[in-house]
């Protein structure tokens, strides 16, 4: 699906000179990002990109690979690794890493269950727990930029989000003590123990990020394009049976042709049925969809309409 996530200016698809119009809306979306990421590495002394594995977090690797062009990426990435997530994933992540030549910092959340920081969930998810080994490992490594992959259409929550957020000494977020984002102006300033999570691909929606895999060429873990997999339905959701998520009384698992629209934990993030096996088809079953990818296949935005702003004012990406 794609040949290289590296950056190479002489394998650009697109050439406006060539076409003889002006930047389309992925060129200007483009742009933003590049300028933020500069501005923001030029800026801060220890900034981090948090890298998943997932579509949005290898767009935004990409886009950074861009932006310092022609030298290498030498921003540091990190996961928070729940212990649940998809297998193809976690050796995706780990593939481009290598190709990259990253450095990798991994926090797991097993580490703080194992020695009693945390205690698992009831319902069995691991995500709401990622906040606190997150903050740590911000603290540990004394970061003080954390890039991640947030865009305002995913959630109401991640709608108020600014461009560039500041984090207080405790790493949380207050929703009504937002910066104004005036001209385009990318403010980092923060004291001492503070930190600031950036997100480039704010403004950037589902369809817009898989109009740029298509565009550029990015590769992605294979969950996100059909294949056949066993799952079994609970409200609404498909899930695919395993240590973590296992079928309840009367929930029949079956062989169903799937794909993921999101990566998370696999306790809690949910498959669509599709026939999409390409990047085009994909783009085409995007843009006809009415439900955003979070409130399509994941459980744990479902706990509550303010789920996922409770969990980012605790510190939550």
């Amino acid at each position: 699906m794609s040949q290289t996530l590296a950056y190479d200016p002489s394998t650009d698809a697109h050439d406006h000179g060539a076409t003889g119009g002006g930047p389309d809306l992925l060129d200007l979306l483009e742009s933003e990002a590049i300028l933020v990421i500069r501005e923001v590495v030029a800026e801060l002394e220890r900034p981090v990109i948090l890298f998943s594995g997932g579509k949005d977090s290898v767009v935004l690797l990409h886009l950074t690979a861009k932006a310092l062009w022609p030298g290498r990426v030498t921003v540091p990435v990190l996961h928070v690794d729940t212990g649940h997530n998809f297998p193809e994933v976690l050796a995706f992540r780990d593939a481009t890493v290598a190709r990259f030549g990253l450095t990798l910092h991994v926090a797991r959340v097993q580490d703080y269950l194992d020695d009693g920081r945390l205690r698992e969930r009831t319902d069995g998810t691991r995500n709401p727990l990622q906040t606190v080994p997150l903050l740590d490992a911000i603290t540990e490594h004394r970061f003080d930029g954390v890039f991640g992959g947030g865009r305002r259409d995913e959630d109401k929550a991640r709608a108020k989000e600014r461009i560039v957020s500041l984090r207080d000494a405790f790493g949380q977020w207050d929703p009504k003590n937002q910066r104004p984002e005036l001209w385009r102006a990318v403010n980092t300033r923060h004291r001492p123990g503070e930190h600031v999570r950036v997100f480039p691909l704010s403004n950037w929606t589902e369809l817009d990020v898989w109009r740029y895999i298509e565009r550029e060429g990015i590769e992605l873990p294979d969950l996100y394009y059909a294949h056949e997999r066993e799952v079994f339905e609970r409200d609404g959701m498909l899930l695919s049976p395993g240590p973590w998520s296992r079928p309840r009384a009367g929930e029949e698992v079956r062989v169903e042709q799937v794909r993921y629209r999101t990566v998370g934990d696999m306790s809690c993030t949910g498959a669509v049925r599709s026939t999409a096996r390409t990047v085009g088809e994909v783009v085409t079953e995007v843009a006809a969809s009415t439900v955003t990818e979070r409130g399509a296949t994941r459980a744990d935005d479902r706990i509550s309409e303010a789920a996922m702003e409770d969990r980012k004012k605790e510190g939550y990406f």
